[in-house]
C-alpha cells in the first residue's frame, strides 16, 4: 500500500481558500471593510508578534461568529462544489489522479477549514484531514473544535487517523513552512512541486 499527503493551499491551489471562501461567504464590500477592522492584527500576524492559528480564528471569529450552522454550512458546500475548482493548480490535479489510477490512498492535509474542503474532497475520492471548526447549538462560535492543522500538528493528525508502518511507500507535497513535519514524514517528499517555471 502507498499513501500519498498533499498540502492544500498554495500546494494544489494558486490561492488561499480560507480569504477565497470568507469573499464568497460575505461579499466583496463586507471582506474589505473586515479586512481594514482587522488590519492591526494581520500586521501583527506577518510580524509574527501572534501565531497562526490565533489570527485565522480571530479572522474566522469576526467574519462567522454568531451565524446560523445551517446557513454556514450551506454556504460552505456551495463554495466547496462550485468554486474550488478555480483556484487548482492543473500539475496538482494530474498528480492526484497518477496516484489514484496506482490504486493509492490520497489524503488532504490542510489547515484550511473542513466544512469548505469536505464536499471537494468527497466529489473527488480523497480522504480529508483539516481543522475543524466549533458549533454549540446550531451557531458557529468562531473558535477551533481541534487543533490548527499546521506545522507539528498535521504529522499528528496524519499519525492518529493511519497507522504508517503499513504502508510500504509514503510521497508527500507541501508549500510552506506549515508542511514542514508533514513532508518529513516521506519517503519521498515534494516542495511546490507543482508551480510554472519561470
Amino acid at each position: 500500500m502507498h499513501l500519498a499527503l498533499f498540502d492544500f493551499d498554495g500546494t494544489i491551489t494558486t490561492d488561499d481558500s480560507l480569504i477565497k471562501f470568507i469573499r464568497f461567504a460575505v461579499g466583496d464590500a463586507r471582506f474589505l471593510w473586515g479586512m481594514t477592522v482587522l488590519s492591526p492584527m494581520l500586521t501583527a500576524y506577518k510580524l509574527k508578534l501572534i501565531p497562526n492559528y490565533k489570527a485565522k480564528q480571530m479572522m474566522l471569529s469576526y467574519f462567522f461568529k454568531g451565524m446560523n450552522e445551517e446557513q454556514f454550512q450551506t454556504i460552505a458546500r456551495e463554495y466547496s462544489l462550485k468554486h474550488i475548482d478555480i483556484i487548482l493548480r492543473p500539475k496538482a490535479m494530474e498528480k492526484m489522479v497518477w496516484h489514484k489510477e496506482q490504486g493509492h490512498k490520497v489524503v488532504i492535509v490542510s489547515a484550511s477549514i473542513e466544512c469548505w474542503l469536505k464536499p471537494w474532497c468527497a466529489k473527488n475520492g480523497l480522504d480529508l484531514i483539516a481543522t475543524k471548526l466549533e458549533i454549540k447549538e446550531g451557531i458557529v462560535t468562531g473558535k477551533f473544535l481541534s487543533k490548527n492543522c499546521y506545522g507539528i500538528e498535521k504529522a499528528q493528525r496524519v499519525k492518529d487517523k493511519y497507522k504508517l508502518d503499513d504502508y510500504d511507500h509514503i510521497y508527500a507535497y507541501g508549500d510552506s513552512r506549515g508542511d514542514r513535519e508533514l513532508l518529513e514524514l516521506a519517503d519521498e517528499n515534494f516542495y511546490k512541486p507543482f508551480r510554472e517555471k519561470r
